[in-house]
């Protein structure tokens, strides 16, 4: 249904918990190198639990070669916390990439620039805290792209 995109990410947790979501959503699961853990990491496997090896995964050397690869017909939407427009006023269609930074940086500002109204943040309380955790993220964004395609499950 969707695409996960992972950019360089640090922590095995997230990976994991980002490929039970892909799972449960009929997604994809792509991550981006270089990855701060190997996806032999009992770690990925243990948070993925015995789904794992479901999870349909692909590695990628950089964002331009996923890009590339990807249906032209797709869209791109990049996660910050530096956007302004918010989940809630994006149009996501199926088969759409949901880009997300590492856990201690985010994304690239000049990605996130480049992105235009395809940058979106999760609005949260004004100095409650200035992130989430990636797969917190992931699964907010993805669950309200999943709810705009009403699948009816």
């Amino acid at each position: 249904m969707f695409h996960i995109v992972l950019l360089e990410p640090e922590i095995p947790h997230n990976a994991g918990a980002a490929g039970r979501l892909a799972l449960a959503t009929g997604s994809t699961l792509h991550l981006i190198e270089p990855l701060g853990f190997s996806l032999d990491d009992k770690h990925v496997r243990r948070t993925g639990l015995d789904y794992w090896h479901d999870v349909k995964l692909s590695v990628w050397k950089s964002l331009p070669d996923l890009q590339a690869a990807a249906d032209p017909a797709a869209g791109f939407w990049f996660l910050s916390t530096k956007a302004s427009t918010t989940p809630w006023a994006a149009r996501f269609q199926a088969g759409d990439y949901l880009v997300f930074g590492r856990e201690t940086k985010g994304l690239p500002e000049e990605i996130v620039r480049k992105a235009g109204d395809h940058a979106l943040r999760i609005p949260m309380e004004p100095g409650g805290t200035r992130s989430l955790n990636l797969s917190t993220a992931v699964a907010i964004v993805l669950y309200e792209a999943v709810r705009q395609q009403n699948p009816g499950w």
